[in-house]
């Protein structure tokens, strides 16, 4: 694992969407928010136990609608939630809608995470965008976060990347083969893990556990 990525054009597209858009769907760059309900709904089901009070991480939270998503779920409480990003725009417009005690700015490439702090870490349009990485280059950043936020996560994660399997792809955006993803997560973190690609959008949200399901 490096800390050596340069990932400023990424970083520098959502903060010109924070500006543009404000604290949107569309100033963290997604469409609309009914598909962005859905990333959510998506992200959530990583929860193996929904009612006991578990601790999630949001990674790259921009101004923090999951939590909006959560308590208009009624999911927090019980659950508690912490917000992480590495822009300070971003975790500026958090604490200013969402109160400060519930968002921290972090490179945690830089700076770690705890390992076990948390017992989901949830990566939602984090690695989706790749703006002017190449796809080696940013192959490498992408697990380079994946192995960050599974060592920080006790129980597991869930993260999204755009899917290869569709009729073009984008120059900017991170498509990534399931095989060559499959073949990470197998070798480095875990063999227990969830492909999920039935919600109708041109991605998909993989489930990394660190154990089997009971």
């Amino acid at each position: 694992m490096t800390d050596d990525h340069d990932i400023s054009s990424i970083v520098g597209h959502y903060e010109k969407c924070l500006r543009e858009f404000g604290d949107t769907p569309q100033g963290m760059d997604w469409p609309n928010a009914q598909d962005l309900a859905r990333r959510f709904e998506v992200m959530a089901g990583v929860v193996r136990v929904p009612g006991r009070r578990n601790e999630i991480l949001d990674l790259g939270c921009g101004s923090g609608l999951f939590l909006d998503y959560l308590r208009n779920t009624d999911r927090v409480p019980p659950w508690r939630y912490r917000g992480v990003d590495i822009s300070q725009p971003m975790i500026d417009m958090a604490r200013e809608k969402r109160g400060e005690k519930y968002f921290v700015q972090q490179d945690i490439l830089r700076t770690p995470l705890g390992a076990g702090g948390f017992d989901y870490v949830l990566m939602n349009g984090v690695l989706t965008e790749k703006r002017d990485l190449s796809q080696t280059e940013m192959v490498a950043y992408a697990q380079d976060m994946i192995a960050a936020a599974f060592d920080a996560a006790r129980v597991g994660i869930a993260f999204n990347v755009m899917s290869k399997n569709v009729e073009w792809e984008r120059e900017d955006l991170f498509h990534w083969g399931l095989d060559e993803l499959t073949a990470f997560l197998f070798n480095k973190l875990s063999r227990h893990h969830i492909i999920r690609g039935d919600y109708g959008l041109y991605e998909y949200t993989a489930y990394v556990f660190h154990t089997a399901s009971s």
